[in-house]
């Protein structure tokens, strides 16, 4: 009797900050969701400053958003899947993207990770990070990228 397997996700929601890890994270994530036909969304958030109202159109101006939008859903065809690529703007990055993937009903979240050292050396991981690893209702998958040759 073969045992039926369990797809890794049925929908990921994968956080795209512009750096440029970002396309080996849809790329890993394009090819894993090949198996189960699983869904894809790239989740873009441009912060709103408090000064201003949420409502500002900040986003829909911004060409650097529609261009790593763009790059995302170019990288995922690249690997023969589909992504759907959203721009979203909020005041808080890491609620902004727990929010899209309970909205989305999302079995997957994924963030990059880019390796940064503070003043004094110590690694750096933000506040996106923590605040989604506390509280996304789903799995999490953190992609670090490769230590700088220069850092180690």
């Amino acid at each position: 009797m073969s045992e039926a397997r369990v797809p890794p996700f049925r929908r990921a929601v994968i956080a795209l900050s512009g750096h440029p890890g970002n396309d080996r994270i849809v790329r890993i994530v394009s090819q894993l969701a090949q198996a189960s036909k699983a869904e894809l969304v790239g989740v873009h958030v441009v912060e709103v400053d408090w000064s201003q109202p949420l409502d500002a159109d900040i986003a829909g101006r911004s060409e650097v958003a529609q261009r790593i939008l763009d790059r995302a859903e170019e990288v995922a065809e690249g690997q023969g899947a589909a992504l759907d690529a959203i721009l979203l703007q909020a005041r808080d990055v890491g609620a902004a993207i727990v929010d899209e993937a309970i909205e989305r009903e999302a079995d997957l979240l994924v963030l990059g990770l880019a390796y940064r050292m503070r003043f004094g050396g110590d690694f750096a991981i933000g506040r996106t990070i923590p605040y989604v690893l506390k509280n996304a209702p789903c799995a999490v998958w953190v992609v670090r990228e490769p230590i700088p040759e220069e850092a180690s």
